[in-house]
């Protein structure tokens, strides 16, 4: 499966960003979907994941704020972010997970770069 995702910007402390991650080549419906974020020196970082029911997970420090939800006539997952923090500031990777299990071998998209000023 092919993953590309737009989205990313520039905002302030507070605000809001909608993340978009495009699928195509493979049945959307058969993946998990999810994003993981990663900053310069560290590992990548799950924030959260949707299965094709709609079932979705959460990394604590997103939960309240984020919104990950998918669109399987358009083969598209979103990751709605809301009252952003500085420390959310990160390039944002769009992954998909064959199947049932949210767990590797990961396809992944580009990633877009989020950064929130304070």
């Amino acid at each position: 499966v092919q993953l590309q995702a737009s989205g990313g910007g520039l905002v302030q402390a507070g605000g809001s960003l909608r993340l978009s991650c495009a699928a195509s080549g493979r049945t959307f419906s058969n993946y998990a979907m999810g994003w993981f974020r990663q900053t310069p020196g560290k590992e990548r970082e799950f924030v959260a994941a949707i299965w094709s029911g709609g079932s979705t997970y959460y990394v604590d420090s997103v939960k309240g704020r984020f919104i990950i939800s998918r669109d399987n006539a358009k083969n598209t997952v979103y990751l709605q972010m809301s009252s952003l923090k500085p420390e959310d500031t990160a390039v944002y990777y769009c992954a998909a997970a064959y199947g049932s299990s949210w767990s590797p071998p990961y396809y992944w998209g580009q990633g877009t770069q989020v950064t929130v000023s304070s």
